[in-house]
């Protein structure tokens, strides 16, 4: 074989951009879907988590219908750590398509899920079980394409290309959200309530299995193809030759990952438990919000590729120190409808230093053979610990009376953040990527 026959199109070619926006298209259309069933638990939580509690109280029926979403987190590292390997021994696009199939499972056991009425304690542990199924999925969902987008990307947009992670993530809630309020308008609330809340989940594992057609149709990456053609590593030993790496990815994912949950996940269940909005405002401001929050990325990815990532990084963690306080008080203080639209998307700005580039930072920081496992892993632990958590937090805080409380712990968290981002180094210029 000769040695033209082994080489691809220059980077930069029109068939070389071809190539790479259908890999990345690809990817990123299956990402949507995964993160579509998983955020639409939340969005529906407020229909259903009665359905699965013993209480009359809305707030204990909220933080037992949260608990399991924070378990459904706590599993992530076993995902990180399961399919982070999986990827790095068998490929990103073996990874990404067991992960699909782990996501539809759990959406359709959520869909045909018996009551507390009818099963009693049955009900929520069968819940549980769904969500550890999609907590796993999601665990390595991250590790996977997050690996698998920052590779196909070209060196030279690779912070604008890899943005589109979390363009597709921000986009499984937006499209939650829409769902929502279509369902919202055409079924009255005793109606979703009573049967209306499966049919998301429905929905979900329906194009979960479109997922999987689009997946096991993806190219691999070259980054992977040159590792399988070197000498097999022991990928766990490998790994830990490199500790600073994997606490660096832990600890600027810590803060990142707290803020994101609070101001998407949270701000539903905060605007209607707290604020007491009508659900048609909170569905259409988390609409609207997650949907400039999702166009956002690709500017801040763009931005990261001129300046650096390093820079974007520190956006993130300085404003967000100095100003998360401020705008959780303000947001508590404000019962209208524009008030709390323009405070919810000016702390989604912000977090956009963080989402925008977190991917692509940590994919930058190991080789490739144990890049999914690196970024996976201690991404998980930190999502689990600080991100899976921060609704449960929230509510405890509430029902303690002291929910200013919460809006002081995510701030600690963003500022701890900002001491990594401010002594690291800027992955851009440091890239462990193969151009």
């Amino acid at each position: 074989m000769s040695a033209t026959q082994n080489v691809g199109p220059t980077e930069g070619s029109a068939a070389d951009v071809g190539r790479r926006l259908r890999a990345i298209f690809g990817g990123s259309i299956g990402n949507l879907i995964e993160w579509y069933d998983f955020y639409v638990y939340n969005s529906f939580a407020v229909y259903f988590a009665g359905l699965f509690s013993a209480s009359n109280d809305p707030t204990v029926q909220f933080i037992n219908v949260f608990g399991i979403y924070a378990v459904g987190f706590f599993i992530r590292p076993v995902g990180g750590l399961f399919l982070g390997y999986y990827a790095d021994r068998y490929g990103r696009r073996a990874a990404l398509t067991l992960s699909v199939m782990l996501m539809c499972a759990g959406s359709a056991l959520v869909a045909i899920l018996p009551t507390y009425a009818q099963v009693g304690i049955w009900a929520p542990i069968l819940l549980l079980l769904a969500r550890l199924l999609q907590g796993i999925s999601l665990g390595g969902e991250y590790a996977s394409s997050a690996t698998y987008l920052s590779e196909m990307a070209g060196s030279k947009w690779r912070g604008f290309y890899s943005s589109f992670q979390y363009v597709t993530l921000i986009g499984g809630q937006v499209l939650a959200a829409l769902v929502l309020l279509v369902m919202q308008l055409w079924f009255t609330r005793a109606e979703l309530i009573a049967w209306g809340w499966r049919i998301p989940f429905v929905i979900g594992a329906a194009c979960a299995l479109y997922g999987l057609y689009l997946r096991r149709h993806l190219p691999e990456t070259d980054e992977f193809k040159r590792v399988q053609r070197g000498p097999r590593i022991n990928v766990f030993r490998a790994l830990a030759e490199h500790p600073r790496e994997l606490l660096l990815v832990f600890g600027l994912t810590m803060g990142g990952t707290t803020a994101f949950y609070t101001f998407s996940s949270y701000m539903p269940t905060y605007l209607s438990n707290t604020l007491k909005l009508d659900p048609s405002w909170v569905a259409q401001i988390s609409f609207i919000t997650l949907l400039l929050f999702a166009l956002m990325q690709p500017l801040f990815g763009f931005i990261s590729d001129i300046i650096g990532r390093k820079p974007v990084l520190l956006w993130f963690g300085i404003l967000g120190t100095l100003c998360t306080v401020p705008i959780l008080t303000a947001l508590g203080g404000t019962h209208t409808y524009m008030g709390a639209l323009w405070l919810v998307l000016a702390a989604l700005v912000i977090v956009s230093g963080y989402t925008s580039i977190n991917a692509v930072v940590k994919a930058e920081l190991f080789p490739a053979g144990i890049r999914a496992l690196g970024v996976g892993l201690p991404y998980a632990l930190a999502a689990s610990i600080f991100g899976g958590t921060a609704p449960l937090i929230a509510l405890s805080f509430k029902q303690n009376g002291h929910e200013d409380w919460f809006y002081w712990y995510v701030t600690l968290l963003i500022f701890l953040s900002l001491l990594v981002y401010a002594t690291m180094r800027d992955t851009k210029k440091s890239s462990r990527i193969a151009d």
